[in-house]
């Protein structure tokens, strides 16, 4: 099985910078989008032999998720139990073997002025992860808004504290790996630098390729031996992340 993951930073834009054509090479079997900032019918994608699954954030133009699934699921749930659905950033599609959850995690913004939030969601749905992994193993993937380690982004250094790579973002990074979950890409490369999924649009950041790691695929550690591949496709324009892959037995 083959999962793609990308956060095209706006869903309309990407469309109009060759969004078809790089969806039909990469011929994933689930395609997961983050940040589509669209509202209901806004975009006119319907690939064939797809499911197509989508998440609005009452604002509009903000946030938002999608996903295109070539099997049907047995159950679509939107959310965290209820919770944080207003900005349309988790999708959970249940299969006979796992769960698969599409998220965009909040930015903790300048000055960590919504890290109460963030801490918030990240102990809500690190919660809710366990309790699926009890009844069968989770992909999680998406963009998590957090450099885990300092291997993870090109200067640490003078970023250290900032948001996406605050102390209590990576702890909560941390905590989730702990309780039984893995990185699926540092799994596979564990002392791989210079590869990243995010470039900021200034400074010319992505050619001189001044990134960070934010955009991941984590599974329940069960699932590691099926662990075949697990990738980031910086050669793949359009948005300033690039897409992220993994390949399960």
């Amino acid at each position: 099985m083959k999962f793609i993951s990308w956060n095209v930073n706006g869903f309309r834009a990407v469309l109009k910078k060759g969004f078809e054509e790089i969806f039909n090479e990469l011929d994933a079997d689930f395609f997961c989008l983050q940040e589509t900032k669209m509202q209901e019918g806004q975009a006119d994608f319907h690939p064939e032999g797809y499911y197509e699954y989508y998440s609005y954030a009452e604002k509009k133009g903000y946030s938002g998720t999608a996903i295109f699934a070539k099997e049907e699921p047995l159950s679509v749930t939107y959310g965290i139990d209820g919770k944080h659905n207003d900005e349309g950033r988790v999708i959970t599609l249940e299969y006979d073997d796992f769960y698969l959850i599409c998220a965009y995690v909040p930015n903790a913004q300048n000055e960590l002025k919504r890290i109460d939030y963030r801490m918030e969601y990240e102990d809500d749905l690190r919660a809710y992860m366990t309790e699926l992994d009890k009844v069968k193993p989770v992909v999680y993937c998406g963009d998590l808004n957090v450099a885990h380690q300092e291997i993870d982004l090109k200067n640490p250094k003078s970023n250290r504290g900032s948001a996406g790579f605050s102390d209590e973002e990576r702890g909560k990074m941390t905590e989730l790996l702990a309780s039984g979950f893995t990185d699926t890409f540092r799994y596979l490369q564990p002392e791989t630098t210079g590869v990243y999924s995010w470039w900021s649009y200034r400074f010319n950041a992505r050619a001189n390729n001044a990134g960070w790691r934010i955009d991941y695929f984590i599974v329940s550690n069960r699932l590691e031996p099926k662990i075949k591949e697990a990738s980031i496709l910086t050669d793949v324009y359009g948005s300033d992340h690039c897409p992220v892959s993994l390949v399960l037995e």
